[in-house]
């Protein structure tokens, strides 16, 4: 079984469609364990604010499989890929881990916005403190205590899992 966590993000009805993406990982895993929902600004263009959140599950979904499952739910939720990388999105479903993977095809692993971003890591940290990050060789939770980036703010959002 693969330890694996993907980031869920949205800005276009937000709140519908992260109810949506869990509604459809919840079809796909068990004992889905999902982060707080946070609310932040757009990052990397002029946009309404996004909603994120981080999901962990176990699967034995081989990669590829999952990789494009993801892609599918996205799909199935408006999401367009001939849209420019940064742009408004009905539903944003990134594979941060599957296990201490790393490479570059079918995902980019461990994703390399982990670290940037404290909308991908502050929900990470909540859920996945003690997972070690296979490139920076530290656990989750040291890499959102070194976070520095004021100019990223986010907060937490009353949400009801489905």
């Amino acid at each position: 079984m693969a330890q694996i966590y993907i980031s869920l993000g949205s800005n276009v009805n937000k709140e519908h469609y992260i109810r949506q993406a869990l509604v459809n990982l919840q079809k796909q895993f068990t004992n889905l364990e999902h982060s707080s929902v946070f609310e932040s600004e757009a990052v990397g263009f002029v946009g309404s604010n996004f909603y994120n959140s981080v999901v962990g599950a176990q699967t034995d979904m081989p990669l590829e499989q999952l990789c494009q499952l993801l892609k599918n739910i996205e799909q199935d939720n408006g999401r367009k890929f001939n849209d420019k990388k940064f742009s408004p999105r009905t539903l944003d479903l990134d594979l941060l881990f599957y296990n201490d993977v790393i490479c570059d095809s079918p995902a980019q692993l461990p994703r390399d916005e982990i670290t940037k971003n404290a909308f991908v890591l502050q929900p990470l940290a909540e859920i996945a403190p003690n997972f070690i990050h296979p490139v920076a060789n530290k656990t989750i939770a040291q890499l959102w205590n070194e976070y520095n980036n004021p100019n990223q703010k986010l907060w937490k959002v009353e949400f009801t899992n489905p």
